[in-house]
């Protein structure tokens, strides 16, 4: 995925080659999304893909060291749009306020990048089946571990503290990507499968953050109550 601010028209166009590869592997991640959004995981093996794009096994794993990567693909895509985000944001932004900034404003490059590669409503069912599938769901969880370290040597770096000795950028991480999983879990309970509604569920967990923290909860609003006006 391109790094968030770099000017597509600086880049140097890739090759024939280059771009006979990205198509066989967008195809194959298009095919894999659609034989696993109508037959699930499970049901799907790596020779349906294969054949599905009219590629040998042996060619399928040239690109994709398992059916797991393939099926991770775009969510790996969408990850790191919010990691270069977190990134470039400014200086001065308070931690938990530059995460928060890195999801929410980098949603619609998200969308665009993914619509790019497959249609943006099948990402959202493939996303469904990963949280109701074990063995997806357990790799899903793995790679957010791993990302949470990741953006915590980010925030560390950012505020020039020691991310081995201060606690403080894990802790908060920790927290940030647990509020993440909250939303997921409940969009993916939910009828509506768009992505402005997982947006909005989204901005509405990290909205409650600081009060779900440092406020009594008996006289501030719930996550499903709108707060009367």
């Amino acid at each position: 995925m391109d790094t968030v601010g770099t000017v597509v028209g600086a880049l140097p166009r890739p090759g024939l080659r280059e771009r006979k590869k990205q198509r066989t592997r967008d195809a194959l991640v298009r095919a894999a999304l659609e034989l696993i959004a109508t037959r699930g995981y499970d049901g799907t093996t790596v020779d349906d893909i294969a054949a599905a794009v009219d590629v040998s096994q042996r060619t399928f794993f040239r690109y994709f060291a398992s059916k797991e990567e393939v099926a991770l693909f775009v969510p790996r895509l969408a990850e790191q749009r919010i990691v270069d985000t977190v990134r470039a944001r400014p200086r001065d932004e308070a931690p938990l306020e530059a995460l928060r900034r890195a999801v929410l404003d980098s949603w619609d490059a998200i969308d665009e990048a993914v619509g790019e590669l497959v249609p943006v409503e099948l990402h959202m069912r493939v996303y469904r089946v990963i949280e109701s599938t074990p063995a997806l769901l357990a790799a899903h969880l793995r790679r957010a571990a791993e990302l949470e370290e990741e953006l915590a040597g980010i925030i560390a770096e950012r505020e020039e503290v020691d991310v081995d000795t201060d606690p403080r950028p894990r802790i908060l991480v920790a927290a940030f990507g647990g509020v993440i999983r909250v939303a997921e879990r409940r969009w993916s309970e939910r009828e509506d499968l768009s992505t402005e509604a997982l947006r909005e569920l989204m901005r509405t967990c990290l909205d409650h953050v600081g009060p779900a923290l440092a406020t009594n909860w008996r006289t501030t609003a719930s996550l499903d109550r709108p707060t009367e006006t």
